[in-house]
This record gives C-alpha cells, sequence and structure tokens, in this order.
C-alpha cells in the first residue's frame, strides 16, 4: 500500500446499514479505497432507494437483505440501538464489519461481540478516526521512543455546541435509542481512547460527574447526559483531567489532548490538526506536518505533500483503508478494533457509575 494513495491491492464489496451523516462518511472513504459499494440499506425502501442513487451504490435493501447476503464488509452506520444486533448478524453471515462507535450499549454486550469477532478469524474495527491524524501519530512515537520521557499528566477536553439550546434535539438524546450515555459515548470515547493510544497507557481507575442541562427536548423528558467532567489514573503512574460537553457555545469540534511527559510535553488540537505543539522547559516549538520530518508511522498518514492540509476526511480514509488491508491480511499498525471499541465502553460504564454512585471506580479489562 502506497502512502500517498492509502489503497490496498485486495479491495471488498461492500453493503452500507444507515444513510445518515457517518454513512455519507464511510461512502467516501471506501470510495477512496476503490472498494466496489455493492449495496446500502436505510429506514425505509425509499430512503434506501434514494440513499443508492445519491451515493452510487447499485442497490437498495432492507437491512435483513443486506445482512443475509454475507458481503465481504458490512458497515453499521445506524442509532445506537442496533449496533451489538446488526453487528453480530454481519458477523454470523460471514462478513467483515466496520461498526460505528459505541459498539454496544453496555460493557457486556460490546465485550461479547470482541470475543466472537476473534473466535470468527473475521476483522472488527470500530471508527476511532483520530488515531489517523499524522501529527497524532507523531505524539505517540515521541512517548513510545521514550523522547518524551515519562508520562506524568494528560488534560483533556471534547467541546461541541451543537446540543446547546433547549430546542435542540436527536435521536442521540434518549437512551431508548442511543443508550444509557449520550455525550461520553458519543465523543468522550474517542478522547479516552486517544489517551491510552497515545500514552500507551491504560486507565486503571476513575471518579466522575456529569450534568444534563435541559431536562426536555422536543416535549420528552432527557435521560441522557450533555457534560461529563472525571480525574483519572493511569497503570504507570500518570493522573488525568478530562472535560466532554455537548453545550460549549462556540465549540464545534474541540477534541484537545496534552500529555506532559519528564522531557516534554505534547499538545494536538483537531481542529488545528496539522501541527503539534512540543513543549520542553528550556524552548518550544511547533511540528508542522511534513512527512519528510516526521516519525516513519507519523509519515504513512500523510497522503498530501507538506503544505497541502489534510483534515477530518482524510483520516477517515486513512482508516478504512487500513481496515480493508488488515482484514486482507496485511499488516497496518493502530487500528482500532472491536477490542477497542469495547474498551471504550468498559470505560463508558465506569464513568456512569462512578457518576451515580460519587465515588472511585476501578475500570477492568476484557
Amino acid at each position: 500500500m502506497s502512502p500517498q494513495t492509502m489503497t490496498s491491492s485486495r479491495l471488498p464489496r461492500i453493503g452500507m446499514l444507515g444513510a445518515g451523516f457517518m454513512a455519507r462518511t464511510h461512502t467516501r472513504a471506501a470510495r477512496a479505497a476503490g472498494a466496489e459499494l455493492d449495496a446500502i440499506a436505510s429506514s425505509s425502501p425509499v430512503r434506501a432507494a434514494e440513499a443508492a442513487a445519491a451515493l452510487g451504490y447499485a442497490r437498495a435493501l432492507t437491512a435483513d437483505e443486506l445482512l443475509a447476503e454475507g458481503l465481504p464488509f458490512v458497515h453499521v452506520c445506524t442509532p445506537n440501538r442496533n449496533h451489538m444486533e446488526y453487528a453480530r448478524s454481519a458477523l454470523r453471515a460471514g462478513s467483515h464489519v466496520i461498526c460505528e462507535k459505541p459498539l454496544a450499549t453496555s460493557a457486556a454486550e460490546a465485550l461479547g461481540l470482541a470475543s466472537e469477532v476473534e473466535a470468527s478469524g473475521l476483522f472488527g474495527a470500530v471508527p476511532f478516526v483520530y488515531r489517523y491524524h499524522p501529527m497524532v501519530r507523531e505524539a505517540r512515537a515521541r512517548i513510545s521512543s521514550g523522547e518524551a520521557g515519562a508520562v506524568l499528566t494528560i488534560a483533556g477536553q471534547y467541546l461541541q455546541d451543537w446540543l446547546l439550546d433547549a430546542a435542540d434535539d436527536n435521536w442521540r438524546v434518549g437512551a431508548g435509542s442511543g443508550g444509557p450515555s449520550r455525550a461520553f459515548a458519543d465523543i468522550g470515547s474517542h478522547l479516552v481512547d486517544l489517551v491510552e493510544f497515545v500514552s500507551g497507557d491504560r486507565i486503571t481507575r476513575l471518579v466522575a460527574t456529569t450534568r444534563t442541562v435541559h431536562s426536555e427536548r422536543g416535549g420528552q423528558p432527557v435521560d441522557t447526559e450533555d457534560a461529563v467532567a472525571l480525574t483519572l489514573e493511569l497503570a504507570g503512574g500518570g493522573i488525568g483531567a478530562l472535560l466532554v460537553s455537548q453545550v460549549a457555545p462556540g465549540r464545534k469540534n474541540g477534541l484537545v489532548l496534552e500529555i506532559a511527559g519528564s522531557r516534554e510535553s505534547l499538545r494536538f488540537e483537531q481542529e488545528d490538526p496539522e501541527r503539534l505543539w512540543v513543549g520542553r522547559r528550556g524552548h518550544s516549538m511547533l511540528l508542522r506536518r511534513d512527512p519528510a520530518s516526521l516519525s516513519a508511522d507519523a509519515a504513512r498518514m500523510c497522503s498530501l505533500p507538506a503544505g497541502h492540509p489534510q483534515g477530518y476526511q482524510d483520516a477517515f480514509n486513512a482508516f478504512v483503508a487500513d481496515v480493508y488491508a488488515a482484514a486482507a491480511g496485511e499488516h497496518r499498525d493502530g487500528v482500532p478494533t472491536f477490542a477497542d471499541g469495547a474498551r471504550a465502553v468498559l470505560i463508558t460504564d465506569a464513568v456512569l457509575e462512578s457518576a451515580r454512585d460519587g465515588r472511585w471506580v476501578e475500570v477492568g479489562e476484557a
């Protein structure tokens, strides 16, 4: 696979479950990787036919019909309540699966799916795509090589404002469609995945508090959280503080991670993904994305030459191409699997337990 094209020599036919924003994002990435867009299913036959025409799929099917086909790859981009059922059905039909997060709405279900995909010999992936920004890989490389020193502290935030007002509504707001957690399961999961992926360490315990700002949306009671604050400890001795909110005015997709090592600090901001701030006691510097000066892993993520900005869709394209390649037996470092998806749900459950009981909670291992 060329780092400039992010394509593999063995490309699948795919089926897409869902037709919303994430399905469109997955479709662009699949097309960039050269996949054959075979079939799509949505909430109704009419909606599926419209999506097939708009996105370029050869066929519009029902979800049951698509799952029964046993296509080489199935992408699950539906409301959260369907993730576990659809992913499991696709696996049992013999398909590799990319399933949107959360992998399931409980840790027990997510861990069960991770075990099932491992036993099946198929490949299951969850789109923790912020791993695929080159400067995230550069931060990870500086920590794993020892250049940054031992991890001391972590500060992170993921702030949005799309649910700021009581009039703002979405299917994710209700636990029946989105699961018992909203803000943390939706975006906090990305943040804790980056904490563990970049630091190379594991969250061992945490204490959290949640807030629901609006008790009603769209005339219905709200039973999920708008914001979460948590303190965490890492297995290696580091400590951290994270803030997650979907009611932060002016913040559209403000994902920020800063890790302080014993020799240098590293700060990545998703809304400015072309650079990595590196701070040392005597000086600080901004590293710009330039494959000629980055680690090999970061350089592999550079699909464009230096000076030509890469962003979210580029990261998504790289993720999907890596998954297709890994499912075909090619080695790809850092692909987020169902095990990683289950890990995020396990942490989400710990956050909810801590917020409910007002105490520190141990984060178990699968």
